[in-house]
């Protein structure tokens, strides 16, 4: 199988109206139902810019990028408004967490989706996305690859839940990373590691990007998703 060969824009009324986010997507061939990885970009970004990473994939998974909800004033868009707290809470991502929601609601119908096997992959505020939505949607994605992000802050009652019980997370860290400092990361390795999470940890001499040995680990982490039954997360 073969993805198509570029992702293609959406942005139809109709289909806006089920999915809620403007959007792109790549299709592999066949029928499905796909396994399927939700990618969010981070703060000034696009639905276009998380597909650098779409290589890490397995070729035969329906990939999907969708727009944040609000405009930033920096150009782009961005998850959570904009604000002087250097770490947000959690509930600072409540109409990220919505709108990600509807939106992984409507794959299945649009794209053929297996509702069971949605991963999400977010870089930086889209990370931070990506785990307030696992905490606040038990059960509603089965992995996730924070690139280079951070764990919302006064999130405590929802780390002893079980959102990310026994889920997969591939966090990676750049030790030389300025927007999302080392000792930060530390912290939000810890939060995750105390919730449960079955985390694949990677430090990478790196600032705020993945570097090669990043991409390489990443694209471990996906192949073993590739192969997994679905049923690590109970």
């Amino acid at each position: 199988m073969s993805h198509s060969p570029s992702p293609k824009l959406v942005n139809s009324v109709s289909i806006i109206q089920k999915a809620g986010l403007i959007h792109r997507v790549q299709q592999p061939e066949g029928d499905g139902p796909f396994k399927t990885a939700v990618m969010l970009h981070g703060r000034a970004g696009t639905e276009d810019v998380m597909w650098v990473f779409a290589k890490t994939l397995p070729s035969d998974w329906l990939l999907v990028a969708p727009r944040g909800v609000r405009l930033d004033p920096d150009g782009g868009f961005d998850w959570r408004p904009r604000g002087v707290a250097e770490w947000p809470p959690l509930a600072a991502f409540d109409e990220a967490v919505t709108a990600v929601t509807r939106f992984i609601h409507a794959l299945p119908n649009l794209y053929n989706a297996d509702p069971e096997q949605i991963y999400l992959m977010g870089f930086s505020q889209g990370a931070a996305t990506a785990y307030a939505t696992a905490m606040q949607q038990p059960g509603l994605v089965q992995g996730i690859a924070g690139l280079v992000g951070f764990v919302p802050g006064e999130c405590g009652d929802l780390v002893e839940t079980a959102g990310l019980q026994n889920l997969p997370i591939f966090m990676a860290v750049g030790t030389q990373d300025e927007t999302v400092p080392y000792e930060q990361s530390h912290l939000c390795a810890d939060t995750l590691r105390r919730a449960g999470a079955d985390l694949t940890y990677g430090e990478y001499d790196t600032g705020h990007k993945l570097n090669a040995q990043g991409v390489r680990d990443l694209k471990a982490w996906w192949a073993e998703r590739e192969g997994s039954l679905g049923n690590s997360v109970q």
